[in-house]
């Protein structure tokens, strides 16, 4: 499935730019262009960078920031797991 129309870049290309270790949806930009035109693609990038662990969404962050609910996750992994990069403060 393409994730950016602009340059051709498939939900696939994206992944291998991951699995290199692309951490941010700039660095997966360098790698294959995928967000560098019209940005419409930007938050699909985004939600595969958490997907497969490599950064959380912002909004996960803020949420738990805020002391909203934890955020779904979709590996399975069920709540109390702890995201990378997310500070969470005692209770």
């Amino acid at each position: 499935m393409y994730v950016c129309m602009c340059h051709a870049v498939t939900e696939a290309q994206v992944k291998q730019e991951i699995d290199a270790g692309a951490a941010t949806p700039r660095q997966i930009a360098k790698g294959c262009k995928a967000g560098t035109d019209c940005g419409s693609c930007v938050r699909r990038i985004q939600a595969l960078l958490g997907e497969h662990g490599a950064r959380p969404c912002p909004t996960a962050r803020l949420a738990a920031r805020l002391g909203l609910a934890e955020p779904e996750r979709t590996d399975g992994a069920g709540p109390g797991v702890e995201w990378p990069g997310v500070e969470r403060e005692a209770a």
